[in-house]
């Protein structure tokens, strides 16, 4: 398919493909971690295609070699206006490195998964390339990696703080969140002559001036200063004193100004625009891809990223979880931003017309699946909210949680007589379907969405989240009690029964979360493996830019407490934590033992490892095994 459409129809990554669409210069040129795959789950083709949107000549140059004699960043030539610079779908040092700081051996956003295509902090590497290269030429920079390091933020590769990503690149302004809105505001500014210098009141940008400079004047903001970078550096408490402020702020409809001030510096962060409307997000989905790689990539190997992605539908944005550990809500926003049923089902149109499609949407979700046009029932009182989360500790009362426009949608989709199955492979938010947590099931939507789900829209295993088990942990976690999710799972089994059905219920856990000990995860395995489960969709925890685990991490305290949170921080103390979600492997069961009767609780070590040993950590003879189970014995 690739190759009978026309190489036109993709943004130009050549000269030559500049030349071909009559162009003798490009207004702006992007500069990528990733490579360009031009669909709408990638960041890099969203903001290329609202740049051509807006009128723009646009050129991108993807995961340029930084280790030569830099000619991929000469290629396209001096752009018109700016730079445009993104480390692409994830911080570059969460795409290179595990928890344990070993390096990643692949990377999904590279043709052929390769590994090796992009730098550390990369914003950074090609942002200062750029500045030798041509230093006269405005750089924006943006996407997830840049938004998240806004302010001072703890960088856990180099165990440090680190200032603003704006002082180390020496870009000229920055764009957090999702970018569509102030993108949009700022290209209609720049072509109507206004220098970068002169955009200090545009919402959702981040810059520098000088400290000796007044404050940019606006009426309609109030200004709140936070502890400065050298601050932050002499006293933790401070820092995570900061973090609050940035959340907070980041999470309101009629925000304030922040400021740091940051060596001879001022950090200005503009308050952010309201959540996108429908209409402002279906015109970001409806721009016109191609939904394919550049051609360029056909002989070097898949994508994998792509590959995960190329059948699935993204409904909204944003979440209102506001888990502890994730970037999500920090990035897209606490509220939800959702897609119109025209966008989607003329989405679904152009899957299904792909010659490649088979009659399976791998997914059609969002960043949590099922949050798709929840919104609060009196929005003003969300105009005055500033709480980090919507379900946290307690779902909250304006929060319309009904799962009907969802029931009614897959309905729509599973009528087009081209799809066989349209799954949903994004996780689901499990407590706003249990009664106990969530009472805003008057008429039964709930019930309704979770038999649909189950029924048609699983594809032999359901993903959810529960993290944990320990509800001090799940406390820090921002998670609700596990209690929850045995009552989920009850529900669940009910409807696969009820269906004949033979469909795994896959929950997801973190180890090493702060608030987490060791004999936490002992009971985790303990609780998990009586409920039947043998885990494996774990992971040990990054503490990654931008969230509350991660200010927990480094600081030691809560930033909304500033109370101490124990967590555990050698390399030896996580690798141990996460043994105990693999009890069930050989290697593991001596030192499992050995920490148990440590910790004095044999009755964990008779829930892990008395059906699995005779009681002296050496595997139990065949002929005892036999007894036992013939005794109806565990």
């Amino acid at each position: 398919m690739t190759n009978e459409r026309p190489i036109t129809d993709w943004l130009p990554l050549t000269k030559k493909e500049v030349e071909k669409r009559g162009w003798d210069e490009l207004d702006v040129v992007m500069i990528s971690g990733d490579a360009y795959v031009d669909h709408p789950a990638f960041g890099t083709a969203v903001v290329s295609r609202i740049m051509e949107d807006e009128g723009f000549k646009v050129g991108i140059v993807a995961q340029p070699n930084w280790k030569d004699d830099l000619r991929d960043f000469k290629k396209l030539g001096r752009p018109k206006y700016f730079f445009a610079v993104t480390a692409g779908c994830m911080d570059s040092m969460v795409n290179h490195y595990t928890a344990n700081k070993r390096l990643r051996s692949t990377d999904a956003y590279t043709p052929g998964g390769q590994a090796g295509f992009r730098p550390d902090y990369a914003t950074i590497v090609y942002c200062n390339i750029l500045k030798e290269l041509y230093p006269d030429v405005p750089i924006l920079i943006g996407g997830i990696e840049a938004s998240l390091r806004r302010v001072t933020h703890y960088d856990y590769w180099k165990d440090k703080l680190m200032p603003s990503i704006l002082v180390d690149s020496k870009a000229d302004i920055l764009v957090y969140g999702m970018g569509d809105q102030p993108l949009r505001e700022l290209l209609r500014l720049v072509k109507k002559g206004v220098p970068f210098s002169n955009l200090s009141t545009l919402k959702q940008v981040a810059f520098l001036q000088s400290r000796s400079e007044e404050l940019p004047k606006n009426k309609n903001w109030e200004t709140v200063e936070m502890a400065s970078h050298e601050e932050c550096l002499a006293d933790k408490i401070k820092y995570a004193a900061n973090f609050k402020i940035v959340e907070v702020e980041s999470n309101k409809w009629q925000a304030n100004r922040i400021i740091q001030h940051v060596g001879d510096q001022t950090l200005i962060i503009n308050p952010p625009y309201k959540t996108m409307t429908e209409n402002e997000i279906d015109q970001t989905f409806d721009l016109p891809y191609t939904r394919m790689p550049h051609p360029k990539y056909n002989k070097r190997g898949a994508i994998p990223a792509y590959d995960m992605i190329k059948f699935s539908i993204n409904m909204h944005r944003g979440c209102f979880g506001g888990c502890s550990f994730c970037t999500i809500s920090a990035h897209q926003g606490k509220f939800i931003a959702s897609r119109s049923e025209k966008s989607i089902l003329a989405e679904v149109d152009k899957v299904t017309a792909d010659p490649e499609f088979r009659g399976y949407i791998s997914d059609l979700g969002g960043p949590s699946a099922n949050m798709y046009k929840m919104k609060g029932k009196d929005e003003d009182i969300c105009a005055r909210c500033s709480s980090p989360s919507c379900i946290h500790p307690v779902i909250c009362n304006n929060l319309d949680t009904s799962h009907k426009p969802m029931t009614e949608l897959y309905k729509k989709v599973d009528a087009n007589p081209k799809v066989k199955k349209a799954f949903v492979g994004s996780g689901v938010r499990y407590d706003l379907l249990v009664d106990d947590f969530n009472k805003n099931n008057e008429d039964g939507n709930h019930d309704e969405y979770i038999e649909q789900l189950v029924t048609h829209h699983v594809s032999g295993r359901l993903k959810v989240a529960p993290e944990h088990t320990s509800d001090a942990t799940l406390k820090v976690m921002r998670k609700p009690s596990f209690k929850y999710f045995h009552k989920f799972k009850e529900k669940y089994d009910k409807i696969c029964e009820k269906h004949g059905l033979k469909q795994q219920l896959i929950p997801y856990f973190i180890s090493s979360h702060p608030g987490c000990e060791e004999e936490d995860m002992a009971n985790l395995a303990a609780e998990t493996k009586d409920m039947g489960f043998q885990l494996e969709q774990v992971q040990d925890f990054t503490p990654t830019p931008m969230t509350v685990a991660e200010v927990i991490y480094y600081s030691g305290v809560h930033p909304y407490t500033l109370k101490p949170i124990k967590t555990v921080k050698t390399k030896e103390e996580k690798l141990n934590q996460n043994k105990f979600f693999f009890w069930y492997k050989r290697e593991n069961r001596d030192w499992i033992r050995q920490r148990l009767q440590k910790a004095n609780r044999p009755e964990l070590i008779e829930k892990l490892l008395g059906d699995q040993d005779n009681g002296n950590g050496k595997p139990m003879p065949k002929w005892l095994e036999d007894r036992r189970k013939n005794h109806g014995k565990k």
